[in-house]
């Protein structure tokens, strides 16, 4: 028997057509130019807790060696990075 909500069908995410999102790792076109902000990570205080990494709207983080590493040709400098990060380890920097 499938859940029901109140007499309207629960869906489930596969029920939806044409989510406009996708996982990580399918970005195919680099910025474009218009970030004014540019997320730095000091090696220092990153401990590589991943809280970066699992908050990344477009998953242009990864961890290597136990530190962060941030992948600018598709980081749009949204900040959620820095916001996350608790030992502030990483700074937004003006774009030249």
């Amino acid at each position: 028997m499938k859940p029901y909500l109140r007499d309207k069908k629960v869906f489930a995410v596969e029920d939806i057509n044409g989510i406009p999102t996708f996982e990580a790792g399918y970005l195919v076109s680099v910025n474009s130019g218009w970030r004014s902000k540019c997320p730095k990570v000091d090696n220092i205080k990153c401990v590589g807790c991943m809280q970066c990494y699992l908050h990344c709207p477009d998953g242009v983080i990864v961890i290597q060696d136990g530190k962060a590493v941030v992948d600018h040709n598709f980081c749009k400098g949204c900040g959620i990075c820095k916001t996350v990060c608790k030992l502030g380890a990483i700074e937004m920097e003006d774009e030249y």
